[in-house]
């Protein structure tokens, strides 16, 4: 059986070392491409959102190079996420592919029910096996999520954005294709000793927080790039949600690691006092905790007609007024264009420096839907 997933970001590293971990053989999809949403865009229902079709243009590219096993998240609430599966699965098999479709449920944040999950999945592993190999995984997860931190931070400093990036990338394929912890430790430490020597200059950086959905803030061939972006124009983003704290919340309860989610839910007070589906009740929320952090400014994004961020974009008006942040929403669909999305973030970055710089000047609120 070859198995393989969507892709969210750089999360195929860490699932890659989980599903090897299982005695798997796995197929990677190849990174999200302009053929990869155009293969989504042509099988997919027109209404369908854009995390849909990338993940239908991921799964057509991976059974070209001989994929014949899907491994899908499933889910549940007001957020269409719950679906992909099932109409993913028809979809494909009216197309004629001849593969095995399995869906992982979110375990209840129970980490015994996720291990029953891991080695179900898995080619005649025990239990110690799995465990093992979520083990794994999980550590190639905080190290990868380490080394984009620390690109959130240094590219908005360094001089030579170019050459940051290139270590940023060299430093993933490397985690990626080591074995042992100890490699990855010495992979991680190399990239960002790399990252620390480089110059900088001593202009001020601004400060943004990025939320909204989860796939397309983690995504970069969903969001055309925004963190990158923005931190070639000086900007340093910090996002309200990376993968290690979803599935630290999510699916284990917060037993990984300590975490402030229920904290930080708490703020979400009084703009939005009920759960809205997907993570609209968290993008008000993180909204409220950047601004009282004294962030710069706020971008919402999200794929157009995703319901929850409708939800969370309605209040985000009253939040930038009372707490005093600016904010802009990007909603992204397979319309887009890198040159209007980069335009966009050029204009509100220049508003934040000018609001910054002025005190007097009322920067006020910015919506773009895209």
């Amino acid at each position: 059986m070859k198995v393989t997933f969507p892709h969210m970001g750089n999360a195929y590293i860490p699932i890659k070392a989980l599903l090897k971990g299982l005695k798997l053989d796995v197929v990677v999809p190849p990174l999200v491409s302009k053929r990869t949403l155009e293969l989504g865009m042509k099988y997919s229902p027109e209404y369908a959102c854009m995390p849909l079709k990338i993940n239908m243009g991921n799964f057509i590219e991976a059974m070209e190079n001989g994929a014949n096993a899907i491994v899908m998240a499933g889910g549940w609430g007001p957020c269409r996420f719950g679906y992909y599966a099932q109409v993913e699965r028809d979809i494909l098999r009216d197309l004629g592919y001849d593969f095995k479709m399995i869906v992982l449920e979110a375990p209840d944040s129970k980490l015994s029910e996720l291990l029953k999950q891991v080695k179900a999945l898995g080619e005649n592993v025990s239990m110690r096996q799995a465990y093992q190999a979520v083990k794994f995984a999980w550590y190639k997860l905080n190290a990868v999520e380490a080394l984009e931190r620390k690109l959130e931070y240094y590219l908005p400093r360094v001089i030579d954005k170019t050459t940051c990036e290139t270590i940023y990338e060299q430093g993933l394929r490397d985690i990626d294709q080591v074995s042992a912890r100890k490699e990855v430790d010495i992979c991680l430490r190399e990239s960002l000793k790399k990252l620390e020597t480089l110059p900088q200059h001593h202009e001020p950086v601004l400060r943004l927080g990025l939320i909204g959905e989860i796939y397309t803030i983690l995504e970069p061939g969903a969001n055309y790039h925004v963190a990158r972006s923005l931190g070639r124009l000086g900007v340093e983003v910090t996002r309200s949600i990376y993968l290690s704290e979803w599935v630290n919340i999510h699916l284990t309860g917060g037993w990984l690691k300590k975490n402030r989610h229920r904290e930080i839910i708490k703020m979400s007070r009084p703009y939005l006092n009920y759960w809205v589906g997907g993570h609209g009740r968290e993008t008000v929320a993180y909204a409220v905790d950047f601004a009282r952090q004294g962030y710069d400014g706020l971008i919402q994004i999200g794929p157009l007609t995703c319901m929850p961020e409708i939800v969370a974009q309605s209040v985000l008006g009253r939040v930038s007024d009372v707490e005093g942040i600016p904010c802009m929403t990007l909603y992204f669909d397979e319309h887009d264009g890198a040159a209007g999305i980069n335009t966009r973030l050029e204009a509100f970055v220049d508003m934040l420096r000018r609001k910054k710089t002025v005190p007097a000047y009322d920067a006020g609120r910015l919506s773009v839907s895209v």
